[in-house]
């Protein structure tokens, strides 16, 4: 396994995004059908036990109101099945009974009939209704006792039915609903199933599209699907970033073939060179190779300084600070005058106008503006300017100037017009695609125009400071 892959999670070791999800929401549904399933029985069971409630409370009510009027008749009359009633004294014998009780067998023990009597009469007024488990007939059932006076005397007035029909009821509930569920958990299992495979279809084919390009290396589009959601506008970005991946891989190939392009020459004529030197050293003293050997390792110093400085272009955050722009200025031309002095035929009147300070890294902002006064100085004929304006600077050479449609053209590495590709014009071909880049790293620009004198104008746009704390 590579460093780079991350090992599976523990607990689910074989199975998909797909089976996950769905084991997941079945899961959650079938919790949900359990919870529902015992909220609905419990919800029968209460009702139905409320109806047997209001049924015992009227019954019971009904003959506390006979014993009242001492009309209490010998068989004691009951409406729903299995329904006993019965009318007892304080000790608990059976003064009345209905036809489905014992005459004398009371319907719960002593002990249990003492509470209810005692609970019963501390609210004389109100029935009271609880559940019997310990029922003389061998099943639970719903009581009413209420307290009442026979011929002067106490006594207890109990009705009760039994839960029986209601106990069948709610397990028959139940055990429809242990079928039911895991029916329903089935079914549900199955439809996420599949409507999840068919949510991940745009995703497996983005998938396989991802696969085909890495496995053919080369240029490729994932498929887009045809609906306008979340996973079409991950396919469009992830197009779009492929489509950068391949603009920078080519331009990559581009670069790396132009400089050995570029450095193919100087290596050539410094290879010949020595190659002549050593057949025919009487024919080639040492200070003429020499001589000959020093420009064209210059040009690959050159040309590899430029390219260490676009790798690093972007790398690190620049620190930025007030920068004196006419200071800078003054110190690149001092500079290109000290290093022109002798180094060719023609005479280059350089000068600096102009005052301003802008928010910047000192030592790009002197590699932009040294490469453009540099490439000014090439190709002027006899005089550049530089001038400094707040956080703007600008470069006027007179030279012959470059046609609009390819100013642009000339900030791409190792591009050199057709007019300009003469070797002893210097320059590695890079010098405007650094200021470019470099100034665009500082947060600035840089655009090429005509200048007044019919030359090629470089304008250089930075963050704004003001001057006076450059010099703080």
């Amino acid at each position: 396994m590579s460093r780079g892959a991350a090992a599976p999670r523990p607990g689910w070791p074989a199975l998909s995004l797909r089976s996950r999800l769905t084991a997941l929401s079945t899961a959650a549904v079938a919790g949900a059908l359990v919870l529902g399933a015992l909220a609905l029985s419990g919800v029968l069971q209460a009702a139905r036990v409320g109806a047997l409630d209001a049924v015992v409370q009227e019954r019971s009510t009904a003959l506390a109101a006979l014993v009242a009027d001492d009309r209490v008749p010998a068989t004691l009359p009951v409406a729903e099945p299995g329904e006993v009633a019965q009318v007892l004294d304080a000790a608990g014998g059976v003064l009345a009974t209905s036809t489905t009780a014992s005459r004398t067998l009371p319907v719960a023990s002593p002990d249990v009939l003492a509470g209810w009597r005692e609970r019963a009469a501390a609210e004389p007024d109100d029935v009271l209704v609880l559940t019997t488990p310990d029922s003389a007939y061998d099943t639970s059932a719903r009581a009413a006792v209420r307290a009442a006076t026979l011929a002067g005397e106490p006594v207890t007035v109990v009705t009760t039915v039994p839960l029986t029909e209601v106990e069948g009821l709610v397990h028959a509930l139940r055990l429809a609903l242990l079928l039911v569920v895991p029916v329903l958990t089935a079914g549900v299992g199955l439809v996420i199933w599949f409507v999840i495979g068919r949510a991940l279809r745009p995703v497996e084919a983005l998938r396989r599209g991802a696969d085909a390009v890495a496995r053919t290396g080369g240029p490729g589009a994932l498929p887009v699907p045809t609906a306008d959601d979340e996973i079409g506008a991950l396919a469009r970005t992830l197009n779009t970033m492929l489509d950068r991946l391949r603009v920078a891989a080519d331009r990559q190939r581009t670069f790396v073939a132009d400089a050995a392009h570029e450095l193919r020459s100087p290596v050539a004529a410094a290879r010949a060179a020595v190659e002549v030197a050593r057949a025919h050293p009487e024919a080639y003293p040492v200070q003429e190779l020499l001589d000959d050997l020093t420009p064209e390792v210059g040009r690959m110093q050159a040309l590899v300084d430029d390219l260490l400085v676009l790798a690093r272009v972007g790398a690190t955050p620049v620190a930025r600070a007030p920068v004196d722009l006419r200071a800078l200025a003054d110190d690149v031309v001092d500079g290109v005058r000290a290093a022109a002095r002798g180094a060719t035929a023609r005479t280059v009147d350089v000068t600096v106008v102009g005052r301003g300070g802008a928010l910047a890294g000192e030592d790009g902002v002197r590699r932009v503006l040294r490469n453009l006064v540099d490439n000014a100085v090439r190709h002027a004929r006899s005089a550049v300017v530089v001038r400094v304006d707040d956080a703007r600077l600008v470069v006027d050479d007179d030279g012959p100037g470059i046609a609009p449609e390819q100013r642009e053209a000339v900030f791409e590495r190792f591009v050199r017009l057709d007019d300009a590709r003469q070797r002893d014009a210097g320059g590695t071909g890079l010098g405007l695609a650094i200021a470019r880049e470099v100034a665009v790293d500082l947060g600035g620009s840089v655009r090429l125009e005509q200048a007044p004198t019919g030359g090629l104008r470089a304008v250089v746009d930075l963050a704004p400071v003001d001057v006076s704390r450059a010099g703080a």
